[in-house]
C-alpha cells in the first residue's frame, strides 16, 4: 500500500440491505483495510453494514476512529468499541471531520447519505480542494447506474472524461484499494469549452 494513504473514510448504510453478500463485502473491506495498516475512519455507528466494517477492523486488530453527530450519540448509536471517537456537532461537521482525517475515501452500497458523502469527497477531489481518491465497492453491481450516470454527464457535456474516470469503481475490495493506492489526481479543470476558466 502506498505509503500516501495511512487512513481511509468509509461510507455505506446504516441498514443491511436485502442480500447477505452486502455485509460479507462490508467485512472483508473492513478486514483488508486493518492488514494493510491503514485507519478506518467512519461514521462512529454500531448500525447496519458501517457497523460490520467497524467489527471487521477491530478484530482484524486495526485502528477503527468514529465520528459521530450529537444527535445519533445521544441516541445511543456510537460503536462502544472503537479506538477512539469524536463527536460533531452536526453532519455537515462529521463530514468535514472525516475528510480532514481521511486519505482516501471508499463507499459501499448504501442510501441518500452514503451516495452524498461519495459524491462530496469526489466534488472536492474535482475542484482541487483537496487531492484525495474516491471510490465505490460495486457490490451486486450496485454502483454501475452511477457509472452509466456519469458516462451521460460527459456525453452531455457536464463532464470532462477525466473526471468521469477518476472514480474508482471496483467490485474486489482487494484490487479496490490496490487501485487507490496507486491513484493519481486528474490535471485538468472542470469547465468545458468556457473562456478564462
Amino acid at each position: 500500500m502506498s505509503s500516501a494513504i495511512r487512513s481511509v473514510a468509509v461510507f455505506c448504510g446504516s441498514n443491511f440491505g436485502t442480500s447477505p453478500e452486502h455485509a460479507a463485502a462490508a467485512e472483508q473491506l473492513g478486514t483488508l483495510i486493518a492488514q494493510r495498516g491503514l485507519t478506518l475512519v467512519y461514521g462512529g455507528t454500531h448500525k447496519g453494514l458501517i457497523g460490520v466494517v467497524a467489527d471487521a477492523a477491530l478484530a482484524a486488530g486495526g485502528t477503527v476512529v468514529g465520528v459521530i453527530n450529537q444527535r445519533l450519540h445521544d441516541r445511543g448509536h456510537l460503536h462502544v468499541g472503537l479506538t477512539r471517537h469524536e463527536i460533531a456537532p452536526d453532519m455537515r461537521a462529521r463530514k468535514a471531520r472525516m475528510s480532514e482525517l481521511a486519505d482516501a475515501f471508499i463507499a459501499l452500497p448504501g442510501g441518500l447519505g452514503t451516495l452524498e458523502e461519495l459524491l462530496e469527497a469526489a466534488t472536492l477531489t474535482q475542484l482541487g480542494d483537496h487531492v484525495k481518491g474516491c471510490g465505490a465497492l460495486d457490490v451486486r453491481g450496485f454502483y454501475l447506474p452511477l457509472r452509466v450516470l456519469l458516462e451521460t454527464a460527459t456525453d452531455e457535456g457536464f463532464l470532462k472524461p477525466e473526471h468521469r474516470d477518476m472514480l474508482v469503481i471496483e467490485p474486489d475490495p482487494t484490487r479496490l484499494l490496490d487501485a487507490l493506492a496507486a491513484w493519481t489526481p486528474p490535471t485538468v479543470s472542470k469547465w468545458i469549452g468556457q473562456p478564462g476558466s
